[in-house]
């Protein structure tokens, strides 16, 4: 890493770890970045990132662009080819408060973590964990802690689609689903 890495600024509480470098792109020192998400526009929008290597610090944003899959950046503390193959591994991380505005009906993952799922019987199935995209459409991985001694914990997976998913009360933290625990 370059000298130029800021190490003055503290660190948003609100980081949200949008992607990871997954090498060098070129001679100038670009890095590739693999977003977590299909949509990059918070990689693409968002000129201030936080990196976690070699300590958490944060980077401007000079240009970035898509390449197939990932996205390309061009970092101020990034400014040789040696420098960005050294970032390889990196976390890129975003504060969620300089995420883009979504629609009404649109969410982050993010925003889904931690949202109690209950079923339209009133029975709660069990806590989002993380979500997970199969190709066809996003699915809620549903943490149902069971009754056993061993504490052994299992998952539901729930399709994040209309069809299953009712109006989720963002205020309550609560997903309601048109689903049973023994699906």
């Amino acid at each position: 890493m370059s000298k130029k890495a800021t190490t003055d600024n503290q660190a948003p509480d609100d980081l949200i770890t949008v992607g990871h470098v997954t090498g060098a792109y070129g001679v100038q020192g670009w890095v590739r970045i693999r977003p977590y998400s299909d949509d990059a526009e918070t990689l693409l929008t968002v000129k201030e990132w936080w990196l976690d290597k070699p300590s958490l610090h944060k980077t401007n944003v000079l240009r970035t662009r898509t390449h197939v899959d990932e996205v390309l950046a061009r970092l101020s503390t990034v400014t040789s080819r040696e420098e960005a193959e050294a970032t390889k591994g990196t976390a890129v991380l975003v504060p969620r408060s300089l995420f883009p505005e979504l629609d009404e009906d649109e969410f982050y993952w993010v925003d889904l973590i931690g949202m109690k799922v209950v079923n339209l019987r009133g029975e709660t199935l069990g806590i989002v964990h993380d979500l997970m995209d199969n190709g066809v459409h996003q699915v809620l991985r549903v943490e149902v802690e069971t009754a056993e001694a061993s504490g052994k914990r299992r998952e539901l997976l729930i399709p994040f689609v209309r069809q299953f998913v009712g109006e989720i009360d963002r205020e309550a933290r609560v997903i309601p689903v048109d689903w049973e625990s023994d699906y």
